[in-house]
């Protein structure tokens, strides 16, 4: 039988399983997602206090409705990913942010990966379609924050570090 990847044919110990990266159209359903939890929360809380309390609910992106929609919509997606490391749109499509190093989300990379990130997305929406173009699939905002978007519970086969060959090796004893 013919290999017929990168990894087949090596040794057990040669390969390593490591979370698989969500790309652009499953991080795009998660959005989706996301504004409509975003989009009841609006509607069903913030809408109805304002006219309660008898304030305009339009007048342009300034008024006092815009600005508190906008705010709850970055400490939503802030406090989600700092704490859970995932949306409920995240939640939902089975995908969460890491950071590459593998370490946890501290406050200042969520708060630059979430404001500064979104503001260059929003701006310039093709930031965020290098998504499908990258090897990591990573926008822009993951980039400059150093974090990743992975699948939960989808794995890919790669080559296992030298390092972690050479200590398999040691574990399985010497060659004979």
């Amino acid at each position: 039988m013919q290999a017929s990847g990168p990894t087949e044919g090596m040794p057990y110990a040669e390969w390593q399983a490591v979370p698989a990266y969500a790309g652009f159209w499953i991080r795009f359903w998660a959005y989706l997602i996301d504004l409509i939890v975003l989009g009841s929360i609006s509607m069903l809380i913030i809408r109805p206090l304002f006219r309660m309390a008898g304030l305009e609910i339009g007048g342009g992106w300034f008024a006092p409705y815009s600005i508190l929609t906008a705010v709850v919509f970055f400490v939503y997606f802030v406090l989600m990913t700092k704490f859970f490391g995932q949306t409920a749109g995240k939640m939902v499509t089975g995908i969460r942010v890491i950071r590459k190093d593998g370490g946890p989300l501290d406050w200042g990379t969520v708060l630059f990966r979430e404001w500064i990130g979104r503001f260059l997305s929003k701006t310039l929406p093709v930031l965020y379609w290098i998504v499908g173009f990258t090897p990591k699939k990573e926008a822009v905002h993951d980039f400059i924050a150093d974090t990743l978007v992975i699948h939960e519970e989808r794995y890919m086969k790669v080559p296992a570090a030298p390092a972690a060959r050479e200590a398999s090796r040691l574990q399985d004893g010497p060659a004979v």
